[in-house]
Parts: structure tokens; C-alpha cells; sequence
């Protein structure tokens, strides 16, 4: 089963979706724009944010956060901090009149726009705007009256499913098609920032292929893209990368994010990716099959044989280039003769032969 995303369909098939996720690390409109601006650049299909109420969401502003940051580059040393969530939240919050301007920028970039939300008036606001999809964050993948509110819009619902188990990724899957909504993804989604290599388990897009008819995709939480290339080849039909305009910044997900100068290369790795792994079927290029001739061998007489000898009494060996009579051919045609007299080191020929074998 396929969805679609603004214009572009997502499925089997189909190009894999590329989504730069700016939600965590921008700190304001500018900087939301300009990794948007980044986003556009580098060729990716779209751009994600987090729309989040922190003064509700978070009611206890002491409640402390633990993330990686980086210290040295040079080295990649990472260290773990903590800080109050609601700090965190705060100063990537937007007022309603920046994400409408945040929203018809992109639109004015060609990027599909679509936003992680936590309440029910956010997502009425993100329909407003004409967004293109929803997210529903791993933490809510069982507050199903936010799932349910969502699915009724009849959006693309995206649904991560860090730290869930499949019972209750199918229990949120079925809360949207209830409503009547199978515009739906599934994202695996490791844990952690940035994600410990043992804990991302990239074989679950094989188990949740099987069980789901929907795209699957991949949300990368580990420094570089080598995750996300070993994903697509998974089969993952979208992946989710975190972007920032600089790793040092200390605040969540920048360490695991793409910078500017990444951004391309990650596109242009994927979109090559998806060239090489080509078909399922094994079908060989026509510049191939020219090649292989020259590697392949044909059978090459090595003593002079007259007009009228078969080929069972020649003297051959099987030589390169395979521009003559194959060895897989040869042993049905000893019992044909040549129709002329042929020199030693001449590679036999299908016009050599006569065909009335006795």
C-alpha cells in the first residue's frame, strides 16, 4: 500500500522520501528558515518541525533532560548533560504568526511541511496552515484521543514507535483506521541522543514490513548517515534526519545532526543508493552483456584443419575473447563439419560450420 506526502506518493517502488527534521534544533523563526533554506538546497523532498505548548506540556519546569553533546570534533568526544525540558521546549516554540510565515516559506522553497504535535487545537492549527502531514511523537503513540483526533483530518498520519511494542503500534494503527484514515507510515524510530549502535536494531523494518501494509521509514538518531543508508537498502520507504547548522551547539540532537555542508551528500548518496540497487530481477545491462564477451571464451583451433573435418577431430582449446563459438555450444556441434579449410588460432565461427550432419 502506498500514501502520499503533498504530491509525492511513498511506497514500494517509489524513490525513498527524504525528511529533514529542524523541530529540535532550531531557536527561532530565522534559524527555522534558514535550515529550511538549507533543506531546499540540498534537494530533500521535506521539512519537519515540533510544534509544542511547553507551559502545558511540561508542568513541572524542573524536570530535568539528558542529552549528548559534542566537545571535541576532531575526536567526536561526547558528553552528557542535563537540563531542565522545559528550557528545551521554550526556546524552539514559535508564536502562531512565525509558523505561518515558517509554513508559506517553504511552500515558496517546494518543500512539503509537516510538524510533530501534542495537542488537539495544534493539530487543527497544522490543518489550518495546510500542512502537508502529521507526526505523532513516540511518547504518544497511546494517547489515542490525539491519534484519533489526528486521523480525522484524513492527513498522512506518521507514527513513530520508539520504545512501543508491536501490540501497541497495532493498537495506534487501528485507532487511525477507524477513522476511516489508512494514509498512514510507520516509523522506526531508535531511542536515545544520539542512539547506541545496540539499540537501534535496523532488522525491525523487515518485521514491521511484514506485519504492516504501510510505508515504513526510518527516524536516524546517530551522528552521520551510514544508518540511514543501511535502512534504504532495508527497504525503508522514508527516512527522517536531523539537520543544525553546527554539531557544537549545546542543545539536544545537534550531535547527531547533519550540518550544511552534509546535506547534499546525504541526498546525493541516497539517490545513488536507489540507482544501484536497481531490480529485483536479475537483468543485465546491454553494456554488460557487450563486456562480457571479452572475458568469455570461444573455441580457437590450435593445429590447420581442411574443409570437411568435424569438429570432434579438430584441435582446440577454448581461448578468449567469447566473440566465436561459446564452450556451452560446443559439445552439441561435434558432429558437424567445416565448411572450409581453417587455420591454426583461428576462432571458429558459426559461418565455419555446415549443417548437414550425418
Amino acid at each position: 500500500m502506498k500514501t502520499k506526502i503533498a504530491s509525492r506518493c511513498i511506497g514500494e517502488g517509489e524513490p525513498c522520501f527524504i525528511t529533514f527534521e529542524a523541530g529540535p534544533t532550531h531557536d527561532g523563526l530565522v534559524s527555522a528558515k534558514r535550515l529550511a533554506e538549507y533543506t531546499a538546497l540540498a534537494g530533500a523532498d521535506a521539512i519537519k518541525f515540533q510544534m509544542s505548548d511547553p507551559d502545558r506540556l511540561v508542568p513541572d519546569k524542573t524536570q530535568l533532560f539528558s542529552y549528548g553533546i559534542l566537545v571535541d570534533r576532531e575526536k567526536n568526544i561526547v558528553e552528557t548533560v542535563q537540563e531542565p525540558l522545559y528550557d528545551i521546549l521554550k526556546r524552539r516554540s514559535l508564536e502562531k504568526s512565525e509558523w505561518r510565515e515558517l509554513k508559506f516559506y517553504c511552500d515558496e522553497l517546494g518543500l512539503a511541511f509537516f510538524a510533530t504535535v501534542g495537542f488537539n487545537d495544534g493539530i487543527d492549527f497544522l490543518q489550518e496552515l495546510g500542512c502537508h502531514s502529521i507526526k505523532i511523537a513516540s511518547a504518544d503513540v497511546n494517547h489515542f484521543p490525539l491519534i484519533r483526533h489526528a486521523a480525522k483530518t484524513g492527513l498522512c498520519i506518521q507514527l513513530d514507535t520508539g520504545m512501543s511494542s508491536l501490540g501497541e503500534i497495532e493498537m495506534a494503527v487501528d485507532v487511525i483506521r477507524a477513522e476511516g484514515n489508512d494514509n498512514i507510515i510507520i516509523h522506526h524510530c531508535p531511542s536515545g541522543y544520539p542512539a547506541r549502535l545496540d539499540s537501534i536494531h535496523l532488522n525491525t523494518l523487515a518485521t514491521l514490513k511484514k506485519i504492516f501494509p504501510y510505508p515504513i521509514a526510518f527516524s536516524d538518531h546517530t551522528p552521520g548517515y551510514v544508518m540511514d543508508v543501511a535502512a534504504i537498502a532495508l527497504g525503508a520507504h522514508l527516512v527522517e534526519k536531523t539537520i543544525t547548522e553546527n554539531r557544537m551547539i549545546r542543545s539536544p540532537e545537534h550531535v547527531m545532526s547533519l550540518e550544511p555542508g552534509d546535506m547534499k551528500s546525504f541526498v546525493t548518496v541516497v539517490r545513488e543508493l536507489e540507482i544501484a540497487l536497481g531490480s529485483t530481477r536479475r537483468a543485465l545491462h546491454p553494456e554488460e552483456k557487450r563486456r562480457r564477451m571479452a572475458v568469455r571464451r570461444s573455441a580457437f583451433l590450435t593445429a590447420d584443419a581442411m574443409l570437411g573435418t568435424r569438429l570432434r577431430e579438430c584441435l582446440i582449446e577454448f581461448c578468449r575473447p567469447g566473440f566465436g563459438i561459446p564452450p556451452d555450444r560446443y559439445e552439441e556441434l561435434l558432429d558437424v563439419k567445416l565448411n572450409k579449410n581453417v587455420s591454426k588460432g583461428h576462432c571458429l565461427q558459426w559461418t565455419d560450420l555446415q549443417w548437414d550432419v550425418e
